[in-house]
């Protein structure tokens, strides 16, 4: 988990207390320490307190978060790490964790923004799975899972089941489509290029939902799961239903990306205006 003393951050640590908790798992606080980076003197000037200074002042922060964590999770065994380097330096301890968690906003953040450029970062380029604590979830609501159908998805939906295994709450795997965005069917008349049975379109969207979690049901017999395949936009569709969930889990990119992108445009959406946290989960990175 990464902390910097903001009170985004610190609200993070009892997140990600709570998730080491579950798990069973150790908690590694870490902050990222700039200054030694830029040979700047560290130690309390000569006018001051012997407790000032820039190394005293990380030493604070990540004792606040240490102590944040073990009131929420007396049982977790917790760990700290002061790293040099700016912020995005947290990547390289997400190779060695099941998940990392960072606030929506830290310290360095500019006023207006609402979301922090380590958030960010760490979203598309995480080792594992990044979870980003935006506002404070709802109380007994579902993991809410965006799925859009494809393959770079797969571990998304394994990660929302498992989370929603170790809450012991229902999963709502919910996608939402637009005639726009989706594959036109071959033709069953050639006179009537784009005819088709009416619903047809909804039938299919409603297929690629049950496909995408073909096979879940059976690994996770304790999660109770609904489906739903609503006509909407994707952000506008999952930003509302995000306001009565406990988590939000979506792919880094689907099937509507553009290729070179590392983070599509509907995750950053989320990421900015989710009204729970925000679990980003890359192809290849749930199953660590």
């Amino acid at each position: 988990m990464g902390a910097d003393g903001s009170a985004s951050s610190l609200a993070a640590v009892g997140t990600a207390a709570q998730e080491a908790a579950l798990r069973g798992a150790g908690l590694r606080v870490v902050h990222a320490f700039l200054w030694p980076a830029m040979h700047v003197p560290l130690g309390p000037s000569g006018l001051g307190p012997p407790e000032g200074g820039l190394r005293h002042a990380a030493q604070r922060v990540v004792a606040e978060a240490v102590e944040r964590a073990r009131s929420v999770a007396p049982e977790v065994d917790v760990t700290h790490a002061v790293v040099t380097g700016e912020p995005l330096t947290v990547e390289a301890q997400s190779r060695a964790a099941e998940l990392v968690v960072v606030g929506s906003r830290g310290m360095g953040g500019f006023v207006g923004l609402l979301l922090g450029s380590t958030a960010v970062h760490l979203a598309p380029h995480g080792q594992c799975p990044v979870m980003v604590v935006r506002e404070q979830p709802a109380a007994g609501g579902p993991v809410l899972l965006g799925v859009d159908g494809s393959p770079a998805g797969a571990d998304a939906v394994d990660f929302a089941f498992a989370e929603a295994g170790l809450r012991g709450a229902g999963l709502l795997a919910l996608h939402a489509w637009t005639p726009w965005h989706t594959p036109v069917p071959p033709p069953q008349d050639p006179a009537m290029p784009y005819a088709g049975e009416p619903g047809e379109l909804a039938r299919t969207e409603e297929r690629l939902v049950a496909e995408a979690i073909a096979g879940r049901r059976e690994t996770h017999p304790g999660v109770e799961v609904r489906t739903r395949a609503v006509r909407g936009g994707t952000r506008e569709t999952l930003i509302e239903a995000s306001r009565t969930a406990q988590l939000l889990v979506v792919g880094a990119r689907g099937r509507g990306g553009f290729a070179g992108l590392v983070l599509g445009s509907v995750s950053q959406a989320l990421l900015h205006h989710a009204h729970c946290p925000v679990a980003v989960v890359r192809g290849s990175a749930a199953g660590r």
